[in-house]
């Protein structure tokens, strides 16, 4: 499953972007997958993940009731919609799709990585 992310860029704190996520050469509508990002100097960090019929969603507590999950299965797309953008959400931010249809937090989790797209937030 090769994936591929867009809909990073600089936007100013309080802004607003939404992240996709294309399997473009198999479906990954049996999978859940999870968002991820990597600031500089830091450790990769979970972000949401969704379960492969997009019933179950999770979040981390820092971008809790900002950030949306959604996926559409026919289409073969997930998106993460983020809202009320700070600072310390720069970073650049991966799609994974996991070995199950229901992820976690824990990027051992996820089999399949794309490489990323940069979102720089500034204040």
């Amino acid at each position: 499953v090769q994936l591929v992310e867009s809909g990073g860029g600089v936007v100013q704190a309080g802004g607003s972007l939404r992240l996709s996520c294309a399997s473009p050469r198999r479906t990954f509508s049996n999978n859940a997958v999870g968002w991820f990002r990597q600031a500089p100097g830091k450790e990769r960090e979970f972000v949401a993940t969704i379960s492969w019929r997009g019933g179950n969603t999770r979040y981390a507590e820092s971008v809790s009731g900002r950030f949306t999950i959604s996926r559409d299965n026919v289409r073969n797309m997930v998106y993460l919609q983020m809202t009320n953008l700070k600072a310390e959400d720069t970073a650049v931010y991966y799609c994974a799709a996991a070995r199950s249809s229901f992820g976690s937090s824990s990027p051992s989790d996820y089999a399949y990585w794309g490489q990323g797209t940069q979102v720089t937030v500034s204040s």
